[in-house]
């Protein structure tokens, strides 16, 4: 196992990357993006993946270049308004072991310039996904709120995402849990600074949290009913 993985060339890269957003810069710094991005961040994938069993036996650390843990660097931009073509983080995902994408739970490190976070839960979910889990929190209230409250998890986490405006159909204008009926995304995010994803410390200090948030993942996986 590494004892580090990130370092200040990691943010300078992705600093100049977004400065550089094209693919002839790209191009003539792939051996850096290799070097300070994408191998540092397989070694940190293939470590988690000695550690993700005791978080849960589901969620999957997969070290492959493409189609594994590591998100890629290349954008989607065929329905963006913005066509730069990279990426200017660094996305790992451990994905439960039934999703195929980003929209099934998981956990997530979020590596930026801009700031970095840890994440867990589901973003975006689809429609029929995402009433499942707001009739799961009308018909299981007391073990949602338990779970939303646990200590150690809202100390360090706090609910992000989008939200409607309104109470969603179909759900009561004046429910207790209007608010969180009307999230669009369950995720819960933790912020992560610069120099502890470059220390010694980070995957130990990715695992904590990950662990922290054990009662909102449960209840995530419940109420989907996938094993946690």
């Amino acid at each position: 196992m590494s004892d580090r993985y990130f370092t200040k060339q990691t943010f300078a890269f992705l600093t100049a990357l977004e400065a550089n957003n094209d693919r002839e810069w790209f191009t003539a710094h792939q051996q850096e993006y290799e070097d300070c991005v994408r191998t540092p961040a397989l070694d940190f994938i293939s470590d988690m993946s000695n550690e993700m069993p005791a978080i849960s036996r589901h969620f999957l650390a997969q070290p492959k270049k493409v189609g594994g843990s590591l998100m890629r660097v290349y954008r989607d931009t065929r329905f963006s308004k913005d066509k730069t073509p990279y990426k200017t983080n660094i996305g790992i995902q451990f994905r439960h072991e039934i999703g195929k994408d980003i929209h099934a739970p998981g956990y997530y490190l979020h590596i930026a310039p801009s700031g970095c976070f840890i994440g867990a839960g589901l973003w975006h979910p689809d429609a029929d996904t995402l009433f499942k889990i707001r009739e799961g929190l009308v018909q299981n209230s007391d073990a949602w709120l338990a779970a939303r409250d646990e200590a150690t998890f809202k100390k360090h986490f706090q609910l992000d995402g989008d939200s409607l405006t309104n109470s969603p159909r179909g759900f009561a204008k004046d429910h207790p849990l209007v608010e969180d009926l009307k999230r669009k995304d369950f995720i819960a995010l933790a912020t992560l600074s610069d120099s502890v994803v470059t220390s010694k410390n980070l995957r130990a200090h990715v695992v904590e949290h990950f662990r922290h948030t054990a009662p909102f993942m449960r209840f995530m996986c419940k109420t989907l009913d996938l094993r946690f």
